[in-house]
């Protein structure tokens, strides 16, 4: 039960000195803690980043737990940074799908036509 104490303890106190110029207030509902097996997970409402607080030999440590939080942002990054710009089709190529369409539907006009007259 101690050592539940001083985890919950060293959290919250954690979260005050990281806090910076938030005022107490804020940075007490920044974060969410949930019990698990062997300490506590922190969430960090503010970024999202979850910790993993345990005690082990009277002190508590928090470590960034391993997500794909990280790794989508990274891509996102990437792709944002990429050079792949979409590039529009020219009035030539345009005017080719348009006659290839118009010449589409006319014989599709025609096979409805001589269908329906059958």
């Amino acid at each position: 039960m101690l050592r539940v104490f001083a985890l919950a303890l060293f959290v919250a106190l954690s979260g005050f000195a990281l806090a910076g110029p938030e005022t107490a207030q804020e940075a007490t509902h920044r974060y969410s803690m949930t019990p698990v097996e062997g300490g506590f997970l922190r969430l960090d409402t503010h970024t999202g980043a979850v910790s993993l607080c345990t005690v082990k030999e009277g002190a508590a440590q928090c470590r960034l737990a391993a997500d794909e939080r990280a790794a989508l942002l990274d891509e996102i990054d990437r792709l944002r940074k990429s050079d792949s710009r979409t590039v529009l089709p020219s009035r030539e190529e345009l005017s080719r799908v348009w006659d290839v369409m118009e010449d589409f539907m006319r014989r599709m006009m025609r096979v409805m036509r001589e269908e329906t007259a059958r």
